[in-house]
């Protein structure tokens, strides 16, 4: 210490404190040339004195305006020693550092000047204490003083351009430096930071892409940035990193592919868009090393598709089919349960195109992959078919298409079906609502034929009589009116002379049963006449009551449509069709004739040739009950009515009316079952008001069993 002040004047070391920044000036100028003599003398003992006199007595001071002179001072010695000053540099960097936290912002100032005209000196020496110089930096680009933010700013220039033309740089100790700063909020430090990564991006020599992945996520968290400037420098480094991976070979495109993903669903606009673009380029470039992170790249997709931007939305389904068309394999790493759950969780989206799009996706995988995807069925069947209760008509009709794939062996459509039954019992709504839809749509990609007697067999079984008794109502008339089931209903017509058809009619009658004017419905469809008139005659009093009603206005009305044509033709012939003829009297003699359907079927029936009916009917008894069938010619009369009266014997009708008795018995048990329950814990207002189970309206009804308005004072009315 005492040599360092026998070196220095006592006069040039009072200017050094000085208030004037001139006279400080003078001093570090005499300072200087000191040094420079010493340098020339090769005295560096007496240089570090004099740095370490610097340092102590006026870089440390308490005192601002020693400060200042310390730090020019330490400066100007710097300059002096020149070419030599790289030996003195770990006495002389370190003070001038510490100065950049000082309270007094002038110091600050002149710590950034000190260290400019430093670095000015030494240049690639410098590169030694970089890391602590970025950090300085990094707090000053934030400091409240303007002019040292300027200051700094002029700093940050210079030490960029050292550390572009110097060969001494490590990117791999800076990136931790940058990485643990990217998630700065400050404006002027983000700023900072993206201008760092700009420059080093530009040195040919730095591979500022193979560390992309520790400072991605920063970049993107700038794109939301309230600062248009900032927006506009991050989206430009990025798309200039974008770019780059386009023409590199060698891109980590898995640990950027997790950023993305999260980034994509970003609540800001511009950062979605971003993040799906860079995912839509990744899924082009990246190849098999995406394949571990499809999964994850689809939960980020498929929301996307009903994003409010459209442009998010047209790149996302762009992505979304590049990504389907990509055929992966499960021994690369392609995991079919994880790209499964994405599209299960996704097929509760609030947004119907994202939702079909899952369903898209369940879609492809199983008919690529149908072995693996029915492995894990248990785990996707319960999505599906809360799918087909789905407020869109498309994501019902995918939900089934995809039921239909999954159910071409018989193990998964007897599970679909019986799923189905179950799910229409425990949803009503979905019944009334959807129910005709799916059973249509069913019938035509499984074959109507096979689904019709699968549901038949399920509802023969089903111990819940009210809902067999629904179900039932709701298939038949889906049977008589829909038009991808003219097919199925032409079989049906062939019950009495082919095999085929008898088959298709005992399978449908056994459950059919369950519903008497299904039943009837059933056996006017297949041209068994006389037997619906013995279902009629079969009939008792608690039978014939609101809901039947009800579905025998339906009847009614539906025999009025092209379905039934060939029915009213027969009309022509009342010698041949007796047995039709009285099963529309006893069908007519059971509506009330107030009603509009009693006086449609009368009408009707009027417009029969006028033959005595009455005579017609008396002879019916004593009749073959196939003599009915049309006539052929006269060569192939007789082995006609030979094969149709084995067609008839083999139906065993006798034997389909016990069993249709049988089933009602069960009905009427049932029936009586719930009225004693209900009246042996009569509710309170019952019992207050003393209204009879009678006169009691009846729970509301499905809308397939709803009568039309003309019934709305049936109750007062008796057939």
């Amino acid at each position: 210490m005492a040599d360092g002040l026998s070196l220095i004047p006592a006069s040039v070391l009072r200017n050094l404190a000085d208030k004037l920044y001139e006279k400080r000036k003078n001093a570090a100028l005499e300072i200087e040339g000191i040094v420079k003599q010493l340098a020339l003398a090769g005295e560096h003992e007496k240089i570090s004195a004099v740095i370490n006199l610097l340092t102590v007595d006026f870089a440390c001071s308490p005192q601002a305006n020693q400060r200042k002179g310390g730090l020019i001072g330490l400066a100007a010695a710097t300059v002096g020693l020149a070419a030599e000053a790289a030996q003195h540099l770990e006495q002389i960097v370190p003070p001038v550092l510490n100065s950049f936290t000082d309270h007094d912002g002038r110091v600050r100032y002149y710590a950034c000047e000190a260290l400019y005209n430093i670095a000015k000196v030494v240049r690639g020496d410098f590169i030694f204490f970089f890391n602590k110089i970025f950090d300085a930096l990094c707090k000053l680009s934030a400091d409240a003083d303007p002019n040292v933010q300027s200051a700094a700013h002029l700093l940050d220039r210079l030490i960029k351009d050292i550390v572009t033309e110097s060969d001494q740089f490590s990117i791999e100790e800076f990136i931790p430096l940058l990485r643990e700063r990217m998630n700065v909020l400050n404006p002027y430090v983000r700023q900072f930071l993206v201008g760092w990564i700009t420059v080093l991006d530009s040195v040919p020599d730095i591979d500022m892409l193979g560390f992309l992945p520790d400072f991605l996520d920063g970049l993107f968290n700038m794109l939301s940035d309230s600062s248009h400037e900032i927006r506009q420098q991050a989206d430009s480094a990025l798309s200039e990193f974008l770019q780059e991976i386009k023409n590199s070979p060698n891109v980590d495109y898995g640990r950027m592919a997790e950023i993305l993903v999260q980034r994509a669903g970003s609540s800001d606009e511009f950062t979605r868009l971003t993040a799906i673009t860079w995912i839509n380029e990744f899924v082009k470039l990246g190849g098999e090393q995406l394949v571990p992170y499809y999964a994850d790249i689809l939960g980020a997709i498929l929301p996307c598709i009903s994003d409010k931007e459209e442009k998010i939305r047209v790149v996302a389904r762009e992505t979304n089919e590049e990504l389907r068309a990509i055929r992966a394999d499960p021994a690369d790493g392609f995991n079919i349960d994880a790209i499964l759950s994405i599209a299960r969780r996704e097929l509760t989206s609030e947004w119907e195109a994202t939702r079909i799009e899952a369903l898209h996706w369940i879609s492809a995988l199983l008919a690529r992959y149908r072995s693996e995807v029915i492995s894990y069925l248990n785990h996707t069947f319960d999505s599906l078919l809360n799918a087909l209760s789905d407020s869109s008509n498309e994501v019902v009709l995918l939900a089934l298409e995809v039921h239909a794939c999954i159910a071409e062996d018989n193990k998964n459509f007897w599970r679909l079906v019986g799923l189905l039954v179950r799910n229409f019992q425990n949803d009503r709504v979905l019944l009334e609502r959807r129910g005709a839809l799916i059973v249509r749509r069913l019938c035509v990609l499984l074959d109507a034929e096979r689904v019709y007697r699968q549901f038949s067999l399920n509802l023969e079984q089903e111990e819940d009589l009210d809902f067999a008794s629904v179900m039932v109502q709701a298939l038949n008339l889906i049977l008589l009116t829909s038009s991808e089931l003219a097919e199925l209903r032409g079989l049906v017509k062939l019950s009495l002379v082919q095999s085929s058809g008898q088959d298709l009619f005992v399978s449908l009658y056994s459950s059919w049963c369950h519903s008497p004017m299904a039943t009837i419905s059933l056996c006017l469809l297949a041209q068994a006449y006389n037997h619906a008139s013995s279902v009629i005659q079969s009939l008792r009093e608690e039978d014939i009551n609101a809901k039947f009603l009800v579905q025998l206005d339906k009847l009614i009305r539906l025999l009025e449509t092209p379905i039934f044509a060939y029915l009213r033709l027969q009309l022509l012939e009342p010698g041949k069709y007796t047995w039709l003829l009285k099963t529309l009297y006893g069908l007519l003699m059971m509506l009330p004739q107030q009603s509009a359907a009693f006086k449609i079927l009368r009408t009707r029936l009027k417009t029969v040739p006028s033959y005595s009916c009455i005579e017609q009917l008396k002879g019916t008894s004593s009749e073959n009950p196939y003599s009915q069938i049309l006539q052929f010619s006269e060569d192939n009369r007789n082995r006609y009515a030979a094969n149709v009266a084995n067609v008839y014997n083999a139906i065993d009708f006798p034997s389909r009316l016990q069993q249709f008795e049988q089933m009602q018995h069960k009905h009427r048990m049932h029936s009586k079952s719930k009225l004693q329950s209900r009246n042996s814990t009569p509710s309170i207002a019952s019992q207050e008001i003393n209204i009879s189970e009678e006169s009691r309206p009846p729970s509301p009804l499905p809308e397939i069993m709803r009568p039309p308005k003309s019934w709305n004072n049936l109750r007062q009315l008796k057939p």
